[in-house]
């Protein structure tokens, strides 16, 4: 198992409280259970409509990841949301890119937790590693959630679902 943090490493009451801001619920599945509309299966964070399902081995970075789609697809595909958030390359650029920002929303995780935890994972950017990615090839995912105005010129979150 990859040395990630998991949600039991982290404030439940901190992670129930940000994602209350995009009007997504959390769902706890019992150890070892399926988690309904997960995309990857095992522990990943599962989506269906506006619940967030994860055990408490869940990785944040999955977590929020999974969030991120919600909050990234439109109201539409969001009110059929199960499991496949169905994004195309630019807006899962954008879910990326808003895991990280939302990252130091979390005291725990923060940007260079979630970078390390990102790149042990297995996520795969052409600068070789999250960081460097967001750092200097990520223009296009910034540009995409300040157009849809879910983060601020400043990268910060605006806590607002995109709409069309």
């Amino acid at each position: 198992m990859t040395d990630v943090l998991r949600a039991d490493d982290i404030s439940y009451q901190g992670l129930t409280d940000l994602l209350a801001k995009y009007q997504l619920s959390i769902r706890k599945i019992a150890d070892g259970a399926p988690i309904p509309g997960s995309f990857w299966g095992d522990e990943e964070a599962g989506l269906i409509r506006d619940s967030l399902y994860i055990r408490s081995d869940t990785p944040v970075h999955s977590i929020l990841h999974e969030s991120c789609h919600y909050i990234c697809i439109d109201d539409s595909r969001r009110q059929l949301l199960d499991t496949n958030a169905k994004s195309d390359i630019a807006e899962e650029n954008a879910v990326c890119y808003l895991q990280i920002i939302l990252s130091d929303q979390l005291s725990e995780m923060g940007r260079g937790r979630m970078y390390a935890d990102m790149d042990s994972w297995g996520y795969s950017f052409r600068l070789g590693s999250s960081q460097a990615w967001f750092e200097s090839d990520a223009d296009d995912a910034f540009e995409w959630l300040l157009h849809h105005q879910i983060i601020d010129k400043h990268s910060r979150p605006t806590f607002l679902l995109r709409s069309l």
